[in-house]
């Protein structure tokens, strides 16, 4: 935490998560940009009460910017106690892209805490480049195994006290483990990764829709915790063998063709998807 500062706070809310494939072959919905512009400003006013009188955003594409402008000139005068809101000048791409830079320049901007509104694959993608800043993750993506389910107005309360120094480290931050992934291609160029819940090794070839539902397809499931009432692919190594977030080591899950395993599982896979997965072996 910088000392002496004014606290501030960024916030990143992906517009699109929990838009992906698995929305339409599994039974979940999609959250609505409304119901992410009513949790920014759940968030604004508890940073607000908690003495953080200014957030820095990503812009985007998708229309959250504008909604949540079109929110905040509403709210005008003494009953409106909100975090004043600077949008980055940054230009979008409306792909991954946006959170790499945005939180490499939250780092650089020395924020005190960032709150991250995705799923899995929104916050994997800050931790990369956020460094040693601190994290209040909210689950608003397909697959939230990572950001643990919290009131918005808490997770702000949270990052406020922390950010405005009236908390101290020890009492308000916790580490988590992540993989480290190391990607040769046939040419022996390696590629330096990370992955914060399960890293899955698939026989496709093709990026494609970016979301993993086949089983056919997989051979192994890599989890850095398994929890368990997790949604996804951690949730096969969950119902195996439950491993805590805070517990040392990871699991390792080595899968078969269908028909060819010692037996078979029956996981969530996806919200509303339950597959039965041929389970060759798992290594603690």
């Amino acid at each position: 935490m910088r000392e002496n500062a004014t606290p501030l706070v960024g916030i990143i809310a992906n517009p699109v998560s929990a838009r992906d494939i698995r929305r339409v072959i599994a039974n979940a919905n999609s959250l609505q940009l409304a119901d992410r512009v009513n949790i920014v400003l759940r968030l604004l006013s508890s940073l607000a009460a908690c003495g953080v009188d200014r957030v820095l955003m990503m812009p985007d594409r998708e229309g959250l910017k504008v909604m949540l402008q079109r929110h905040l000139a509403r709210k005008h005068g003494a009953d409106a106690a909100l975090a004043k809101v600077d949008f980055l000048d940054m230009s979008v791409t409306a792909r991954v892209d946006d959170t790499f830079r945005f939180a490499h320049m939250m780092r650089e901007a020395g924020v005190d805490a960032l709150i991250v509104l995705g799923g899995d694959g929104t916050h994997r993608a800050v931790v990369r480049e956020c460094g040693d800043v601190p994290l209040a993750g909210l689950s608003t993506g397909t697959n939230n195994a990572y950001p643990e389910m919290r009131e918005p107005t808490i997770s702000g309360i949270a990052a406020g006290l922390y950010a405005s120094g009236r908390i101290s480290p020890q009492h308000v931050l916790a580490s988590n483990k992540r993989l480290d992934v190391e990607i040769r291609d046939t040419v022996g160029n390696v590629r330096h990764d990370i992955a914060l819940v399960d890293a899955v090794i698939s026989h496709e070839h093709f990026v494609g829709a970016r979301a993993l539902w086949k089983i056919d397809t997989l051979a192994a499931v890599y989890v850095s915790y398994a929890d368990p009432q997790a949604i996804g692919m951690s949730a096969i190594a969950g119902l195996l063998e439950p491993l805590g977030r805070h517990e040392a080591g990871g699991l390792a899950v080595e899968l078969a063709q269908p028909g060819e395993g010692e037996f078979e599982l029956c996981a969530p896979i996806a919200p509303g998807l339950m597959e039965a997965v041929p389970i060759a072996r798992r290594i603690a």
